[in-house]
């Protein structure tokens, strides 16, 4: 399901500003009854460095403007979006279980058609997940530190389905023309897969640049994953269109989300 849930009409039934066209969705061969949403930095109201669809409530924008992006972007989904206070760990919770208050976790999965799994990011890689048959979905903060400490793994192993019918979407990430690293992150990654030295360019000094999309596609197809898709965006580059904490320091945050037809 590529296109906009039919709810996306909830907007204007609720009187919200029309923010669809600085959405987007996933571009990828889910089932029908599998929904997805990817803000952009455009259609909020925030000003300054967060302007202006800022989603994060912990990067100090004015708590009023957040409450006013986040009203906006649930008018466009029909279950309530299950935020989380991301840590770049590698803990998988429940989204029904996270809506009357937001664990410290940093992924998230929904087989109850309850709750909308969402990640927030800035440069850090989003993962939306599904299975063929439309039964669960999950959403991952995937930045190199959780990658490294196995969230996509452990995001997979809470959705209880063979990886072989699951289907993952790289949403909007720092590119590999602008990740820039140093020799540790390097050692992290290929330390514990030789393979991973594919995903780093030497540019001299130490320094390397790395490819978070290869780095995730490794580790997805390592644990069984074969169905890829996304991976096309830099939120380093494209300025305006994404936040980015390396670019600009102090931002805003996109959400990615994910869910299954409500019942």
């Amino acid at each position: 399901m590529n296109g906009p849930f039919p709810a996306n009409s909830f907007a204007a039934n609720l009187g919200l500003p029309e923010i669809s066209g600085s959405l987007l969705h996933a571009d990828w061969p889910a089932p029908n009854n599998v929904h997805t949403l990817i803000t952009t930095r455009q259609g909020g109201i925030s000003q300054g460095r967060f302007a202006s669809l800022n989603v994060g409530d912990h990067v100090g924008d004015d708590p009023a403007a957040v409450a006013e992006n986040r009203r906006r972007v649930q008018a466009h989904v029909p279950l309530p979006l299950a935020y989380l206070r991301q840590v770049h760990g590698n803990r998988a919770v429940a989204a029904a279980d996270c809506l009357s208050a937001s664990p410290e976790a940093d992924a998230a999965f929904d087989h109850s058609r309850r709750a909308a799994c969402a990640v927030m990011t800035a440069d850090c890689l989003p993962v939306l997940l599904c299975d063929r048959a439309g039964s669960v979905v999950a959403a991952a903060h995937a930045g190199w530190r959780g990658l490294a400490s196995g969230v996509l793994e452990n995001t997979i192993a809470t959705m209880q389905a063979d990886p072989a019918d699951l289907l993952a979407w790289l949403g909007p990430a720092i590119g590999p023309d602008a990740f820039e690293v140093g020799g540790d992150v390097l050692a992290t990654f290929t330390q514990a897969d030789p393979a991973a030295e594919a995903a780093f360019e030497p540019i001299g000094s130490g320094k390397y640049l790395a490819d978070i999309y290869l780095l995730a596609t490794q580790t997805l197809r390592r644990v069984g994953v074969s169905q890829i898709y996304g991976g096309r965006h830099c939120t380093v580059l494209e300025r305006d269109r994404f936040f980015s904490y390396r670019r600009d320091g102090q931002t805003g945050r996109m959400v990615s989300a994910v869910w299954l037809s409500p019942e």
